[in-house]
């Protein structure tokens, strides 16, 4: 069943403008929730709100938003207001700028869509597409919508196709200063070691059907065991892996290789077999 839109709006450059569509590309509806119940009989909560200075159960038409500009010291705004002070949701994606989309740190990376042409902008849209594709830039842009300013990052994915990826801003991202990150020499043998490690567990694509959410399946079995009536015991836990404390003996263990004998000792098998009966 071809994908809903949940959103239309225009990409913007130079005096190019293009209409696009906007899909969501991930499915959250998949993650596994809880609801609160009452113990006594199974029925759901409701959620309330309580005064936290008289105690007084407060009801939503009771309520008005306000913000702490101090402690414990608020300055209220009407829903008027706040209409007011929002970002006006044009649906406008204007491009600022094209730059090489690996000098783009993931870090930044938030919630991707898809993008599609809408009527009318399908030749433009394929030729953002391919340019951009061709060149090996994104394009980072500004969009307006649902009251807030994004910034955003148009990218070349597949065929003739575009994702838009929302960005963090640069201060909604903790520094990796605050970060401890204590010295440690690392020896050329141990890199070497590890980096057969890499290669022998390497892949060239990346394969994401490979992968699964094996908490969330086990959960919907045990769910479902639950439903049918069956009951549910802890499964046991399972053994952890003997800890190896020496850097190379782990890394020549994954490895598959025999373990290096430490100085000062002799391996078994290298040792002199000597005769029955002969003197020490």
């Amino acid at each position: 069943m071809p994908a809903r839109a949940i959103a239309s709006g225009t990409i913007s450059f130079g005096l190019v403008s293009i209409p696009v569509k906007l899909f969501s590309a991930s499915q959250p509806q998949s993650a596994i929730s809880f609801n609160l119940l009452h113990k006594k009989c199974g029925s759901r909560l409701k959620q309330q709100y309580i005064c936290s200075s008289d105690g007084e159960k407060v009801e939503r038409e009771d309520m008005i938003k306000g913000f702490e500009f101090s402690k414990d010291k608020y300055v209220q705004f009407t829903a008027e207001e706040l209409k007011a002070i929002e970002e006006k949701s044009t649906q406008s994606i204007e491009i600022s700028e094209f730059i090489p989309i690996e000098k783009i740190d993931p870090i930044y990376y938030d919630k991707p869509y898809y993008l599609g042409p809408d009527k009318g902008g399908d030749k433009a849209y394929r030729l953002l597409a391919e340019v951009m594709n061709r060149t090996g830039r994104a394009a980072l842009a500004k969009y307006a919508a649902r009251g807030k300013q994004y910034l955003v990052l148009l990218r070349p994915v597949g065929e003739g196709r575009i994702v838009m990826q929302q960005l963090l801003y640069n201060d909604e991202i903790k520094p990796y200063s605050e970060v401890p990150i204590p010295a440690a020499e690392v020896k050329e043998a141990e890199v070497k070691l590890a980096t057969q490690l890499v290669d022998q567990i390497s892949n060239d694509h990346f394969q994401p059907e490979k992968y699964e959410d094996e908490v969330r399946k086990r959960l919907h079995e045990l769910i479902n065991k639950k439903v049918e009536g069956q009951d549910i015991t802890e499964a046991p836990a399972e053994t952890g892996k003997a800890q190896i404390i020496d850097l190379m003996e782990a890394l020549k263990q994954s490895l598959g290789k025999k373990p290096a004998v430490r100085a000062g000792t002799e391996d078994e098998e290298s040792k002199p077999k000597r005769a029955k009966g002969s003197k020490k």
